[in-house]
Order: C-alpha cells, then sequence, then structure tokens
C-alpha cells in the first residue's frame, strides 16, 4: 500500500508521541537523540517506523525496550491502525523487530538469553532519570539562592508554584513526570525510597546524584559521537517522513 501524502497535523502528532520516548540509559527522547530515520504513513492509519542505534552491538534489552515504547506511544493516536516499528542495522534486530511485532516480550523473543525482565530494567532507569532530574532542578533552585531548609520544606503543589523563568519550569515539568515513582510524603524533594531529605544533609545529597549525572552525560557524548559517524557512513538525515507516492509510480 503507497504511503499517504504525509498530513503535517498527523506527522507533527507521531513526532509528539516519539519525542516521549526516551533512551532508558540517557533519559532524552529518541528524537533528541537522532534514532529515527523514518516514518511512513500508510492509507489505512498504519504507521511504519524505522530507527538506528549509535552501534550494531547496542544491548539488546536497551534496544528492545526503546522499540516498544515507539510502538505504544504512537499506537495511542486515535487514528492509528497499527504500528510496526524497524530496527537497522544491529545485531539482534531480526529478533527485537519480530518480538515487537508479536507483542511477545523481550523473554519471549530471547529465552534463556534475557536476563531479567524489561520492566524490572524500565523501573531501574526510570529511578536513574528521577535522580538526574532533581538533581539537575535542585542545582537550578540553588543558583536561584533557595535555601537547603526551604527546599526540603517545599510540598508538591508549593513546587509547582516557585516563580521560575522557561528553562526552571521546564526542569520543575521534567521533574515531576518521574517524582511519582517514588511515592512516599508529599514533599516535593526526597529520596529513592520516598524519604524526606534533612536539610544539613541536602548538599551531600545533591553530591551523590551528581555522580549519577556524570556517567550519563558521558554515555551521552559517546552516543551522538558513534551516531554522528553512522549518519555519515549511511549517508541519511534523521527522521524523514515519507513522502506520497502515487499508485502508477510503484510499478
Amino acid at each position: 500500500m503507497a504511503a499517504v501524502r504525509v498530513r503535517p497535523d498527523r506527522a507533527m502528532q507521531v513526532q509528539a508521541c516519539l519525542a516521549t520516548v526516551m533512551d532508558p540509559e540517557l533519559d532524552e527522547s529518541v528524537i533528541d537523540l537522532d534514532f529515527i530515520t523514518e516514518v511512513e504513513l500508510l492509507e489505512d492509519g498504519e504507521v511504519r517506523i524505522g530507527f538506528r542505534l549509535p552501534t550494531y552491538w547496542c544491548a539488546a534489552n536497551f534496544a528492545f525496550l526503546m522499540a516498544d515504547d515507539m510502538r505504544r506511544a504512537v499506537k495511542t493516536l486515535p487514528w492509528v491502525t497499527q504500528v510496526k516499528v524497524q530496527l537497522h542495522d544491529h545485531m539482534y534486530a531480526e529478533a527485537i523487530n519480530q518480538g515487537v511485532k508479536d507483542g511477545a516480550g523481550f523473554e519471549a523473543a530471547f529465552g534463556v538469553a534475557a536476563e531479567g525482565g524489561l520492566e524490572a530494567l524500565r523501573r531501574t532507569f526510570a529511578l536513574k532519570a528521577f535522580q538526574r532530574r532533581q538533581e539537575a532542578l535542585l542545582q537550578h533552585l540553588f543558583g536561584k539562592k533557595y535555601a537547603p531548609e526551604t527546599l526540603v520544606s517545599l510540598d508538591l503543589a508549593a513546587l509547582q508554584r516557585v516563580p521560575l523563568e522557561a528553562d526552571g519550569e521546564t526542569l520543575v515539568e521534567r521533574y515531576l513526570e518521574r517524582r511519582p515513582l517514588v511515592g512516599g510524603a508529599p514533599l516535593a524533594f526526597v529520596d529513592t525510597e520516598g524519604r524526606p531529605i534533612a536539610a544539613e544533609a541536602l548538599s551531600l545529597h545533591v553530591r551523590d546524584l551528581r555522580r549519577v549525572g556524570v556517567n550519563a552525560e558521558f554515555n551521552g557524548t559517546l552516543c551522538r559521537g558513534l551516531l554522528a559517524v553512522r549518519d555519515r557512513d549511511f549517508g541519511e538525515k534523521p527522521i524523514h517522513f515519507v513522502p506520497y507516492r502515487p499508485a502508477a509510480s510503484t510499478h
């Protein structure tokens, strides 16, 4: 079936959905990381997504998780009837693509080679994202001269009322996306167990969080460098929406 003429509204909707899909280790979207290579919209509402990771040997569980998250995110659009995700140029591309297509899950696709469930992995890296986002927000608030005593006493509602400029508001929004993971007290800033943080311990807490961020930042820089080499070698520019091809031109 030929692709439909790319409707700007639908293309934007698909791109917005994909922007919510995060690399589990880097906590950055697959759009911002330029993982998406092409999106094709078909006449019957089917969406085909192609993506490529920085190396041929990127971790299979990470790749599977991202592919499945792409499928789930785009499938929420009311006009979408089916989503097909294709990972290209990866050592486990065939198994991942088939497993995502069948909805079989990572363990079913890889059998005994699968180490633990994807949900456990998803939570592990969601918690790391929580830590990174908390550290970024706290550092921003420190820069605005908020005292530790004030910060540890803020509840979630009060945090949303803190007067900040656009960059600070974005940090708050991103942090609040992950805050429900840890539950606990209604305080805005808690540890990964949902426990309050003492004012005198806040600086040390932020220092510990920084260690999580440094490793992810290094991996992110490496990831972008490797992907740039792949894009150069393949001669492709990220996220290409396949244009309309009249039926006559396909014969």
